[in-house]
């Protein structure tokens, strides 16, 4: 496993909860094209609420149980793997937005939670 200390790049795909790929959601099938390609890691957060382009408000309510919430998908590995990897998670990608930013890196574990 690569160590990932100092400067890499933040990658943020923010998609909703509904979004498909393949007949799969997409978030699932990013985060295992992401694995399958070797990176660092991958993390799905799910927002409480938000909006995207289209300006359609998503909300989870009581009431509201099929609600199709806003996710981001933070992907944390060098400018290499992610330039290479963006092609393939365009041709995924219906709608939703990508952003990239540098990102410090001060501590890095192994699977066994030993420093790199």
């Amino acid at each position: 496993m690569t160590k990932l200390i100092g400067e890499q790049v933040l990658m943020r795909i923010f998609i909703g909860e509904g979004d498909r790929f393949e007949h799969k959601p997409l978030y699932e099938a990013l985060v295992e094209l992401l694995r399958s390609e070797g990176f660092a890691g991958a993390t799905v957060l799910r927002g409480v609420c938000g909006f995207g382009a289209n300006r359609v408000y998503h909300t989870q309510k009581l009431l509201d149980l099929s609600a199709d919430l806003p996710l981001v998908v933070e992907v944390l590995d060098t400018q290499e793997k992610i330039d290479a990897i963006m092609p393939r998670i365009d041709g995924m990608m219906g709608g939703g937005i990508i952003t990239l930013e540098k990102a410090t890196v001060i501590r890095y574990s192994d699977s066994k939670g030993k420093p790199s």
